[in-house]
């Protein structure tokens, strides 16, 4: 009914907290060129954190003409940011790989104290934050143990015109076959479901899933992976009454008349779901965090040391995770108030 969504509507733009990744990466410069196209681009406000030392380098070289405000809490970036770049400035004395990891620690504070609406983390150098003694796997671990959810995240990765969620990650492909079972699908499933409808308002969402094998087995002549793990789960889950259907060939599932069919699709691993998405939007695909009690977005990128520091590189990427992060976090005030 309208009085359910007017309080959202009523409630001021989302707030987002920005991470500065790994500072010998492109990331703090593509913070600085989103917020230069602010307004072209219809972005949020948002604040970054990091080292001031490091921001002010960066942006003393590549962009003199933006300028940055300090600002002690989170709140100040409103209006901070028509004029400025809100920064939260970090203990000058922490070393980069420290500075990182608070950045992402912060962040995750902001939001589960509801002085920002979503985090949304630039890229981090995994080789370099383990030399200085982090003991997380990822970035998406460490967000999963800092918001409390170890184990329970999900990756997708999102654009316009495509949503895909893979149920195994950063796995060997000879290893997916072992990797996949009846439990890991019902929970990557479970998640994707319901941050559909929590993040996306999505009030019936539709789910499609692939198959593991060519042809999707072939009613089991080509793998039995199909026929013994991926339709038993879907058809629990069709009993349900839940839009899913699957398991289809991964190879018919992608161009443009299968995309009106669903709302996202659950792929067996990796390169499955990676790549079409890839190809069909490779600059502003987006990568979200399921499962988390917060929202979390990134750029579909590494840290592209290579090119960090010549003023070159494409925030497309990162605005398309501001706009998505944005757009997650007032669907979400809308379904909090359904």
């Amino acid at each position: 009914m309208p009085q359910q969504s007017k309080p959202a509507e009523d409630a001021p733009a989302p707030l987002l907290a920005v991470t500065q990744g790994d500072p010998a990466g492109i990331g703090i410069e593509i913070t600085a060129k989103a917020w230069r196209e602010r307004q072209s681009a219809s972005l949020d406000p948002f604040f970054l954190i990091g080292s001031a030392r490091e921001i002010g380098t960066q942006l003393g070289a590549l962009f003199p003409d933006i300028p940055i405000a300090e600002i002690d809490a989170p709140e100040a970036a409103r209006a901070a940011f028509p004029r400025a770049l809100p920064v939260v400035a970090l203990d000058p004395e922490l070393s980069a790989p420290h500075a990182t990891i608070e950045a992402i620690r912060l962040g995750v504070q902001f939001c589960n104290k509801g002085a920002a609406d979503a985090i949304v983390t630039n890229p981090i150098h995994k080789k370099r934050l383990y030399e200085a003694g982090f003991d997380h796997p990822g970035h998406t671990e460490y967000l999963a143990a800092l918001t409390g959810r170890p184990g329970k995240s999900v990756m997708m990765l999102a654009c316009t015109e495509l949503k895909v969620v893979p149920a195994t990650v950063h796995v060997p492909i000879r290893d997916v076959p072992d990797r996949l079972s009846r439990p890991l699908l019902r929970h990557v499933i479970g998640t994707t479901l319901a941050d559909l409808r929590s993040r996306f308002g999505l009030e019936d969402p539709r789910l499609t899933v692939t198959g593991l094998n060519p042809h999707a087995g072939e009613g089991g002549s080509i793998g039995r992976e199909e026929v013994e793990i991926i339709r038993p789960v879907v058809e629990e889950f069709a009993a349900q009454r839940v839009k899913i259907t699957g398991p289809f060939p991964a190879d018919s599932l992608f161009h443009a008349a299968a995309r009106a069919q669903y709302d996202a699709v659950l792929c067996m691993y990796h390169d499955q779901a990676l790549i079409p998405l890839k190809t069909i939007d490779f600059d502003g695909g987006v990568n979200v965090t399921l499962g988390l009690d917060l929202i979390r977005t990134s750029p579909d990128h590494g840290t592209a040391d290579d090119i960090a520091g010549k003023g070159i590189a494409n925030p497309s990427s990162l605005i398309a995770a501001l706009r998505m992060a944005g757009e997650m976090a007032r669907a979400s005030r809308l379904h909090s108030h359904d």
